[in-house]
């Protein structure tokens, strides 16, 4: 089976893969063999989950999830099933996504919900101390684990169902398209360790420490960084954080669409970084969003 994989209309960075009904009708049979507790408790059923979907595209849906996640030029995809059929329930998008993921590498541990993945809501209303989960403020720019021990190569979102909501667009930037790369990835500052904490819903009792900006294996610049949790030391560090940010919120390189139910932005986590728009407010607004993060099955 052939994949349909095309350029996003607003970035040939982002390269777009359909799924149609016909190719997910294939994988009713495989994916019911397969709990979503069994999936939880027993890491090699994932692989077979795993391996079940790049059969029905013959091998080539992992091919070219690799290639265009470690691919400079464009690194992230999105995803999209056709999944109007109520028969696509939420449960089969999380098989769908832990599929995804076991073809390109292993996810880490989410300290969140003591899972490999975490499914959480954005609603009206919130108690809890991350930006994560606040509806009508922005998700400023950034890039996953920044405060935890594991590598990080790659980011999966799915979007698992949207009740009543407006706005909440996603927003990405390329490292290489950013006005700016040249001169914070240069600055001595961001190349020294920082402190990286957490907040308490992320369960990880501790700090860690590394710069913002280091480089790959090609010499290009890469970035890990948010702005809720370093922890600066000193004036130098504050001052330098504050300018990034600015730099990174009001860069014209920005690219946001809307993301429809269903689909998945996988991006890689080391030049790309990713965002959301703030919703209008709604009462009744729900978001129900899965993540998975993890490294490249030959990473080192």
């Amino acid at each position: 089976m052939s994949l349909e994989i095309k350029d996003h209309s607003i970035s040939k960075r982002i390269k777009v893969i359909q799924i149609q009904e016909t190719e997910l009708d294939k994988l009713i049979f495989p994916f019911n063999k397969h709990s979503i507790q069994s999936l939880e408790y027993k890491p090699f059923s994932r692989f077979s989950l795993a391996k079940s979907v790049d059969e029905v595209f013959s091998g080539n849906l992992s091919k070219n999830l690799n290639e265009i996640l470690k691919d400079r030029n464009s690194g992230t995809a999105i995803i999209e099933p056709n999944i109007k059929n109520s028969k696509f329930d939420k449960d089969f998008l999380v098989k769908l996504s832990t599929a995804f993921a076991y073809l390109v590498g292993l996810p880490n541990f989410d300290s969140m919900t003591d899972k490999y993945y975490a499914r959480f809501h954005v609603k009206h209303s919130d108690s809890s101390d991350s930006y994560l989960r606040k509806a009508y403020t922005n998700l400023d720019l950034h890039t996953d684990g920044t405060y935890v021990k594991e590598k990080t190569d790659w980011l999966l979102m799915t979007k698992i169902e949207e009740i009543n909501v407006k706005g909440g667009d996603s927003v990405l930037l390329h490292l290489d398209d950013w006005e700016h790369c040249d001169e914070f990835s240069s600055n001595p500052i961001g190349k020294n360790n920082f402190v990286w904490g957490s907040p308490k819903s992320k369960k990880v009792g501790y700090k860690i420490e590394h710069p913002v900006f280091s480089s790959d294996n090609d010499g290009m610049p890469t970035i890990s960084y948010i702005d809720q949790f370093p922890e600066p030391k000193n004036m130098e560090q504050g001052l330098f954080l504050q300018r990034l940010s600015d730099a990174l919120e009001q860069s014209k390189k920005k690219v946001s669409f809307p993301l429809s139910p269903g689909s998945t932005i996988f991006s890689n986590n080391y030049f790309w970084l990713h965002g959301r728009k703030a919703f209008k407010k709604d009462v009744n607004l729900s978001r129900e969003l899965l993540r998975i993060r993890g490294c490249f099955f030959d990473s080192k």
